[in-house]
């Protein structure tokens, strides 16, 4: 959407995000930098829903947002929260070109910056210290995934969301009991026993 000139954001802290990443000239980082778009989502809106394609490459510099499908009974699942300055796309949908199965969804008011699937194949062909960028960002991503997934399989549910707490401390602030619960695979009961427990610690 359209931002009036004079509340445009800075690129600042997308530039300080990807140099923390990988690091990249000042001149390249200003060239990527440029091919990113201002973006803002209300409250409720989506930046992807179920059976679209993921076209949105973000960098949520402001916001918290979730990702979640249903299961075979129609209920919402979440599979996953984003904070401030992290990357945000459903990656299948997004490199496959393939209808997603998750929505995206924005819990507060969120901007950020985006590239679509085409500026970014262009930017990986054309700047090799992107392309170890988005390299970076994947690999860390599906080692996030494959430690969820194990989580899930060999650590009780007060150690899930133990871990939960320690890196996003603020997902109470912003989200529904009944997401944070569907996330850890458990039940708002369970949930409400075991925050009772910590806070008695």
């Amino acid at each position: 959407m359209d931002v009036p000139q004079a509340k445009r954001m800075s690129k600042e802290n997308l530039i300080i995000f990807i140099q923390s990443i990988f690091p990249i000239a000042k001149q390249r980082l200003e060239e990527i930098a440029g091919h990113f778009k201002e973006i803002q989502i209300s409250k409720n809106d989506f930046l992807l829903k179920e059976g679209k394609i993921c076209n949105d490459y973000l960098f949520l510099e402001e916001g918290f947002m979730r990702a979640f499908t249903y299961d075979t009974d129609g209920k919402e699942v979440t599979t996953g929260f984003f904070s401030k300055n992290q990357i945000v796309f459903e990656v299948a949908s997004y490199f496959l070109r393939t209808p997603s199965k998750e929505n995206i969804q924005a819990l507060i008011d969120c901007k950020g910056w985006f590239i679509t699937f085409d500026q970014l194949q262009f930017l990986f062909h054309s700047i090799p210290e992107f392309r170890e960028f988005g390299r970076t960002v994947l690999v860390n991503g599906f080692v996030f995934l494959k430690q969820r997934t194990l989580s899930m399989i060999n650590e009780t549910a007060e150690k899930r969301y133990e871990n939960l707490m320690k890196t996003k401390p603020e997902i109470f602030q912003y989200a529904p009991l009944k997401n944070i619960a569907s996330y850890l695979g458990i039940t708002d009961t369970s949930l409400s026993r075991i925050r009772k427990d910590f806070l008695h610690r």
